[in-house]
């Protein structure tokens, strides 16, 4: 089946989500990857939202925390003082996963603004749960659309942090867990060097070149030793991802694709 740059990107990001691991979801392109995993390759993921549902199975995907289709598909709903403080501060999350509007070569986010803080060129959604999340989670996946505005060599604002300045900056900032420990984006996937904490693309999607993904990224990205290539998605994902987009337009009205 042929399938396009952002069917690829998904598929990959839910293929990194393991089976019966505890996953804190962001909505957008995290929960859709999140929640074709559990479609798929990791039906037992339990899927945790920042307003309270534990174990949310929805049929579509959510307009965001709010949206009733969460808590009514959840196993439990809970305040969100208990995710926050129990769940996750308590270390019962395996998986954080994230988006972005910025990120850097140590995996830290920016969801805040572009440009300076007090005259933004633009201003972002902010930060929700998402520094508690990439402060506190196990490990962390952050998925986005590759360009060289998005992957910068330095943010305009750190909203939730990664590896910080690299190398031990994480454990000297006294945060646990591993932190982000795979970016995945429509071009290729990235895992943070041993040592220096800086992403190296360790895998090309089928048909992406290394000059694609230099032009992408806004510093000098490198590229693993044992470069790989991304398995093409299944009739199987794809079918999934597709129905899955095909009831969200549905449900909320939008046009397909735009789910």
């Amino acid at each position: 089946m042929a399938y396009s740059t952002n069917e690829m990107m998904t598929v990959a990001a839910a293929r990194r989500l393991k089976n019966g691991s505890v996953c804190f979801v962001g909505i957008g392109l995290p929960s859709k990857a999140a929640n074709l995993a559990r479609l798929t390759s990791s039906p037992d993921v339990v899927l945790i939202y920042e307003s309270g549902p534990i174990g949310a199975k929805p049929s579509v995907l959510p307009l965001s925390i709010g949206d009733g289709e969460l808590a009514e598909t959840a196993d439990t709903v809970v305040p969100t003082g208990e995710i926050f403080r129990y769940w996750l501060q308590g270390g019962r999350i395996d998986v954080g996963f994230l988006g972005a509007a910025q990120v850097d070569r140590f995996g830290n986010i920016n969801t805040t603004v572009v440009g300076d803080y007090h005259q933004p060129k633009v201003r972002l959604p902010g930060a929700g749960g998402a520094p508690e999340i990439a402060g506190s989670a196990k490990s962390v996946l952050i998925i986005l659309k590759q360009s060289a505005r998005s992957f910068v060599d330095k943010l305009d604002f750190i909203t939730s942090v990664g590896h910080g300045e690299g190398g031990d900056s994480r454990k000297r900032l006294g945060l646990p867990g591993a932190g982000p420990v795979g970016i995945i984006t429509d071009l290729c996937i990235m895992e943070p060097e041993e040592g220096t904490h800086e992403f190296v693309v360790t895998a090309l999607h089928p048909g992406v070149t290394r000059e694609q993904v230099v032009a992408a990224t806004g510093w000098a990205i490198r590229f693993a030793d044992q470069l790989t290539t991304s398995a093409e998605p299944t009739e199987i994902e794809l079918t999934a991802l597709r129905d899955l987009e095909a009831r969200t337009a549905a449900a909320h009205g939008q046009a397909p694709g735009e789910a």
